[in-house]
């Protein structure tokens, strides 16, 4: 278990240790709270996996359908992106009987501290239960709220096409530096013969809409349901086709090969950097290429991706480096260099 150690988790279990039908809403990944819940609301493909590992129930927001009830005693884990905490709250409203109790938990340090104030935004009453181990614990219930949850989704244009973007989305809302000067290395590279592609991690969608629109069969996949809804909703907004998929890295792509892998891989998992995930795409990537195909990578500098490319493949270069913009984009081609 990839157990996420969580002070927040201590102070659920503080005020009421006998949960009789216990969801967690966007929770970290804990033992104790995983054996002591009837299921997990989430976002993360690894936090659903260790739910049903233990043959608990597991639902991404996007499973449920709308008012498709699930359980009536919540417990939402504050997120460090305000904004995603917000819509939790409002989805909550939306899918749950007017009314219906919510223990909201989550670190000091993680802007806890703002909630109050964004409960009184939303006209939805408080009580504050616990303030103890750099943690707050408040209780509400559920209102009819005036706006929807689908308000926090956002919609704009860049390089032709139309995005769509959800707070639970990293880089919500804005295009990232990487990825433009990865698109705009490929352009003068493609082929013009339709190359099967995976986009991994994708986001918002942008890599993937901007392969189909010019004529390549893409295959999408990240581990978070909300970059997977999103990617699916961009692809949808330019009357695109492509394959979206949950996965971790290449978890639901067993025996499936590629020409061409491209990637703005992960470094981050909410504020911590994370190596992990970038460094597994780049040593399975050969086994998921064709002969001769190419994984393309956009990185930070000062990204320690040089060693594990160049173990893993024979042709392995800097393709572009801009020390303006402090992006590296990486070409490894061929089969792995031990063949």
């Amino acid at each position: 278990m990839n157990e996420c150690p969580s002070p927040s988790v201590p102070a659920v279990r503080a005020p009421k240790d006998n949960y009789a039908a216990l969801w967690a809403i966007g929770p970290p990944v804990d033992s104790w709270l995983i054996d002591h819940s009837t299921g997990v609301v989430s976002g993360d493909l690894d936090a659903l996996r260790e739910w049903q590992v233990k043959g608990k129930q597991a639902r991404t927001p996007f499973d449920l359908a709308p008012g498709e009830p699930f359980g009536k005693e919540i417990v939402l884990f504050w997120p460090k992106a305000h904004q995603l905490g917000i819509w939790w709250l409002k989805w909550l409203c939306e899918q749950l009987p007017e009314g219906t109790p919510i223990e909201i938990v989550g670190e000091h340090q993680g802007g806890i501290k703002r909630v109050p104030k964004m409960l009184d935004e939303l006209a939805m009453p408080w009580d504050k239960r616990d303030n103890a181990r750099r943690c707050s614990l408040f209780a509400t219930r559920t209102v009819a709220l005036d706006s929807s949850s689908d308000s926090a989704w956002q919609t704009f244009e860049t390089l032709g096409l139309t995005l769509l973007s959800h707070p639970g989305v990293f880089g919500h809302g804005k295009v990232d530096e990487g990825t433009l000067l990865l698109l705009e290395s490929l352009e003068s590279s493609l082929p013009k013969k339709p190359l099967k592609v995976l986009d991994m991690g994708c986001g918002d969608g942008i890599i993937s809409a901007w392969l189909a629109q010019r004529g390549h069969h893409v295959t999408a996949v990240d581990v978070s349901a909300f970059a997977v809804e999103a990617c699916k909703r961009t692809l949808a907004a330019n009357g695109l086709e492509g394959r979206v998929l949950s996965s971790d890295v290449f978890s639901a792509l067993e025996g499936e090969q590629f020409d061409w892998i491209v990637s703005n891989p992960p470094f981050h998992k909410e504020r911590d950097i994370s190596y992990g995930p970038s460094q597994r795409l780049i040593s399975a990537a050969p086994e998921h290429l064709n002969v001769g195909g190419r994984l393309i990578l956009v990185a930070n500098g000062f990204c320690p991706i040089q060693t594990t490319c160049s173990a893993r493949f024979r042709i392995s270069r800097p393709w572009r480096i801009t020390a303006v913009s402090r992006f590296m984009v990486r070409l490894s081609q061929g089969v792995r260099a031990n063949e």
